[in-house]
């Protein structure tokens, strides 16, 4: 028999309470880590292949004297989106002088060039594309 002084062997009788929970701790950090990394990874997918329609504005000609801006336009899509772009006009002064919601039609093309004209309420000196959405 063990006298009322010694300890018992380590190791011989299973973990200890301290260790079971720092075992559980490490589970459960774990799945929530890894819940958290799917979340993100989700999220991350979604936006990026939920856009369906891109454009940029390959030029832009501003028409001396006519008050208004010429704006081509390449617009990326599925086929069967359908949607519209905004593109505006600036002033020197970086004030807006127009606007223009244009319409991307279902046509079953991928890429569209459109040249669009804008009409200005005064001299405009640039132009720029401000979005697009799907419907």
């Amino acid at each position: 028999m063990a006298a009322v002084g010694e300890k018992l062997p380590q190791g011989r009788y299973g973990r200890t309470a301290d260790e079971r929970a720092d075992r559980k701790l490490r589970i459960v950090g774990a799945v929530l880590g890894a819940c958290m990394l799917a979340l993100v990874g989700w999220f991350g997918y979604d936006y990026v292949a939920g856009t369906r329609i891109s454009a940029e504005v390959i030029k832009f000609d501003v028409v001396e004297g006519a008050d208004e801006v010429q704006v081509h336009l390449e617009v990326r899509k599925d086929a069967q989106t359908a949607g519209s772009c905004t593109v505006r006009a600036l002033a020197e002064d970086g004030a807006e002088v127009g606007r223009l919601d244009v319409a991307i039609g279902q046509e079953g093309e991928n890429r569209i060039d459109e040249v669009v004209k804008i009409r200005t309420t005064r001299q405009a000196t640039s132009a720029e594309l401000m979005g697009c959405n799907a419907e």
